[in-house]
């Protein structure tokens, strides 16, 4: 089987949730690139959430999950309307939910009521993949250790790093640190900034699952040039 530092091209794809987060993109555009993640067999899209029912519709009957997010970019919603959100994305075709946590909250040190925010998502996910976005670049490794384990106490599946539009994004340090701070089956998204196939693999290396991409037919189509 052809590999590339040590993975082969189903562990790439599968680790690329494709990002279609942009303000500007068309329905047009979100069909294209629905189209282009079927092509390549990532995992899934991440779309905005007046996109979703349109994702779903352009990816039945593919293996590409369909996920948006809730409470983007900021996390200041309150949790009622994160909630409504999150309903609303399921009768939509989401499988899977990208949430911000409250940042004011969790720099504050008001724990309890983060956890609860995320709880109140969970549950109204209703068994969809939940993954809860740090936004590290506001963050202090105290506070991203912290935030790790109120996800984890709520019944999340993922905590991922970034949303992608805050000054910075994933890094190797902090997929490593939030690998440290998480049980084994809670799983690890790296976000913002991954647009390499090295840049893949590192995060990959240091323990993340899945990595929000925009450059997916750039990292693959390089996979199978190298693989070659």
């Amino acid at each position: 089987m052809t590999t590339y530092r040590g993975y082969d091209y189903a562990r790439y794809a599968g680790a690329i949730d494709h990002s279609l987060l942009r303000p500007e993109l068309t329905s047009d555009d979100v069909r294209a690139g629905c189209r282009l993640a079927a092509q390549y067999q990532v995992a899934s899209v991440c779309c905005r959430p007046a996109d979703t029912r349109l994702a779903a519709q352009t990816l039945a009957g593919t293996s590409v999950a369909v996920g948006t997010v809730i409470a983007f970019p900021h996390g200041a919603t309150t949790t009622a309307t994160k909630v409504f959100e999150t309903r609303d994305a399921r009768a939509n075709g989401a499988v899977e939910i990208d949430m911000v946590l409250n940042i004011g909250w969790l720099r504050g040190g008001e724990l309890d009521r983060v956890q609860a925010d995320i709880a109140a998502v969970v549950e109204a996910a209703d068994g969809a993949i939940v993954k809860v976005i740090l936004e590290n670049a506001y963050l202090t490794d105290e506070q991203k250790v912290a935030a790790c384990h109120v996800v984890e106490a709520a019944g999340a599946n993922y905590v991922k790093t970034s949303t992608g539009f805050a000054p910075s994004g994933a890094t190797v340090a902090d997929i490593r640190l939030m690998r440290a701070s998480v049980s084994p089956h809670l799983k690890v998204k790296a976000a913002g900034g991954v647009r390499t196939l090295d840049a893949l693999a590192d995060v990959i290396d240091a323990g993340a699952d899945r990595c929000g991409a925009t450059a997916t037919a750039k990292i693959l189509d390089d996979f199978r040039a190298r693989a070659a």
